[in-house]
């Protein structure tokens, strides 16, 4: 599976990963809903279960994906400072049309 973050999603990320509740916890993307043909993401901090793989990206930090949940394969975490801050977790390969 495929998890792609931005440098200032890298950077929050990392914040997370540093606090005390964080201890021996990885960052999860999951599908909090779904929407037929696309799904809505958000993220936890969560330890890692048998259905999930860990998933190692360019930025030093490793994401946790279910497995069996084809649409979280190729997210993309991003995070903005300006207008709303905070997460926006995309899935680019699995547009409105792809059924």
């Amino acid at each position: 599976m495929k998890c792609k973050i931005n440098r200032n999603a890298a950077k929050e990320l990392k914040k997370m990963l540093s606090s005390e509740e964080a201890e021996g916890k990885m960052i999860r993307v999951y599908v909090s809903l779904h929407h037929g043909d696309h799904a809505h993401f958000d993220l936890k901090l969560d330890t890692p279960t048998e259905h999930d793989e860990i998933v190692k990206t360019d930025k030093d930090i490793d994401i946790l994906l279910d497995k069996r949940e084809d649409f979280l394969d190729g997210v993309w975490i991003q995070y903005f400072y300006v207008g709303e801050e905070g997460f926006v977790i995309t899935n680019p390969s699995k547009g409105t049309h792809n059924h």
